[in-house]
């Protein structure tokens, strides 16, 4: 059984720890830009297999030396590292790209916010973390606010559309993601951030090979080039090394609750770059995403639920 690191307090909020989730929250704003640019211009499946592919051999010189000297670390580990890698870039990405198949936008964002609830409760089962009031309070107001948000202030909307296939497997991926949280907060492994990384990318590239394969191969052109690129490197390097670092510091159950911050950036970022119009919805329902996750953050033990 692996080892556990739940009895590690966690880092208090400074403006210092909180960079981290924040960075990531900004570059995966930025990809949600560029997937909107790539849509019609590469498969998904080949851009996911792109991304990591070039990711790995990016970080490749700067590792091998390091990855070589504890290589029999990381074969003791490699079950670990594969599972994380499986989760966290392999199984929430694709399933992501196959849902929107099948549901609309609105759902997908509306079912994003459950999940800092489920990282909440799956610490509190599988890390012991222990599951606050303020920390369950916070992601219900931040959901509520995202229902305001993705619904464009009318959520009796979302009742009417059903449930579809696409549902299911946002859920799915979203649980995923959760669990890969949870894990890399609940698993030692005796590597640096960036080791761990480059074996978890390494796992995510070999298993997205038969992904790219089976579905519609489309070649690396001029026009897609930089979406692969920004992809690759700030948000396949750069993003989850500054979540793995959130994790490590701040819990899988609040670093998660940075997630809803994800629309209120898109919105400004869309608004900002596509010029899309942003109405009073937006700003209702991202102050109370915000006030959420200040809420979700606050550490008082007064208020533990368990």
């Amino acid at each position: 059984m692996a080892e556990t690191n739940s009895t590690a307090p966690a880092v208090p909020l400074t403006l210092a720890a909180a960079l981290a989730p924040v960075a990531t929250v900004l570059i995966w704003s930025g990809n949600v830009v560029v997937t909107e640019a790539a849509s019609g211009v590469i498969a998904p499946g080949s851009i996911a297999f792109y991304r990591w592919l070039i990711a790995f051999l990016v970080l490749l010189p700067f590792v091998a030396r390091a990855a070589w000297k504890h290589r029999a670390v990381a074969a003791r580990h490699g079950l670990q590292l594969a599972i994380l890698g499986a989760l966290g870039m392999v199984v929430y990405q694709s399933l992501a790209y196959e849902a929107a198949k099948t549901t609309s936008a609105v759902n997908m964002g509306v079912m994003l916010a459950l999940m800092p609830l489920m990282s909440a409760l799956l610490a509190s089962l599988f890390a012991a973390e222990r599951l606050s009031f303020s920390r369950v309070a916070g992601g219900l107001v931040s959901l509520g606010g995202l229902l305001w948000l993705t619904s464009h202030g009318q959520p009796a909307t979302l009742l009417t559309g059903g449930f579809h296939l696409g549902d299911g497997l946002m859920l799915i991926a979203i649980a995923a993601n959760s669990l890969y949280g949870v894990l890399l907060r609940r698993w030692i492994i005796p590597l640096s951030m960036w080791l761990q990384l480059f074996w978890q990318i390494a796992a995510a590239t070999l298993l997205l090979v038969p992904v790219w394969l089976m579905g519609t191969i489309s070649p690396i052109t001029m026009n897609n080039l930089p979406l692969i690129l920004y992809a690759a490197i700030p948000t396949s390097l750069v993003a989850p090394l500054c979540w793995m670092t959130a994790i490590r510091q701040l819990g899988a159950a609040r670093t998660a609750l940075f997630i809803n911050l994800l629309p209120v950036v898109v919105a400004v970022l869309a608004w900002a770059i596509l010029k899309e119009q942003l109405h009073a919805y937006h700003a209702i329902g991202g102050g109370l995403a915000l006030l959420g996750v200040g809420i979700g953050l606050r550490q008082r033990k007064s208020t533990e639920l368990r």
